[in-house]
């Protein structure tokens, strides 16, 4: 049987810390689905289509990954892709906190693990909000996302 993770997200936009998580989990799977999901109470500021572009351009030569939008729950979204495990990057204790209580969830409703990675402590402070911020008032975020230049704002 196949070792499938989905590494689930908005993404908006996906980060050098989310890059590392994935890059950090590879060797662990088989395939690896980074799914985008649609979250009704975001506002989104970049595209659906540029997000998944963006993520492409990123892992093009690796054959492990594959990107998907799903409009459900993440833990069905599994369920679909017959992926036993969820997989998630944790900066911070409140990251911890947060994402124990889905799991737990996940876990009980679907038989699904998650697993948890540190994210690694030079790319720890970053965050999508405070990116979101930087480039809504012009700034340069080339220090924090890979190909920035594949993202096109809503």
């Amino acid at each position: 049987m196949k070792k499938i993770g989905v590494f689930p997200g908005s993404f908006d936009p996906f980060t050098k810390g989310h890059e590392n998580i994935i890059i950090r989990f590879l060797p662990l799977f088989d395939q690896i689905i980074i799914g985008i999901g649609g979250n009704t109470s975001k506002k989104y500021m970049y595209t659906l289509e540029s997000r998944m572009a963006h993520i492409q351009s990123i892992f093009e030569n690796e054959p492990k990954i594959v990107i998907e939008q799903y409009q459900k729950l993440t833990v069905d979204f599994c369920i679909e892709k017959k992926a036993q495990y969820l997989l998630r990057g944790l900066r911070n204790t409140a990251d911890f906190n947060y994402e124990k209580s889905i799991a737990l969830m996940n876990n009980e409703l679907q038989g699904v693990e998650t697993l948890f990675l540190m994210t690694d402590a030079r790319l720890s402070h970053l965050s999508s909000t405070i990116i979101r911020e930087i480039a809504k008032t012009g700034g340069d975020i080339s220090a924090f996302v890979t190909n920035k230049d594949k993202l096109i704002i809503q």
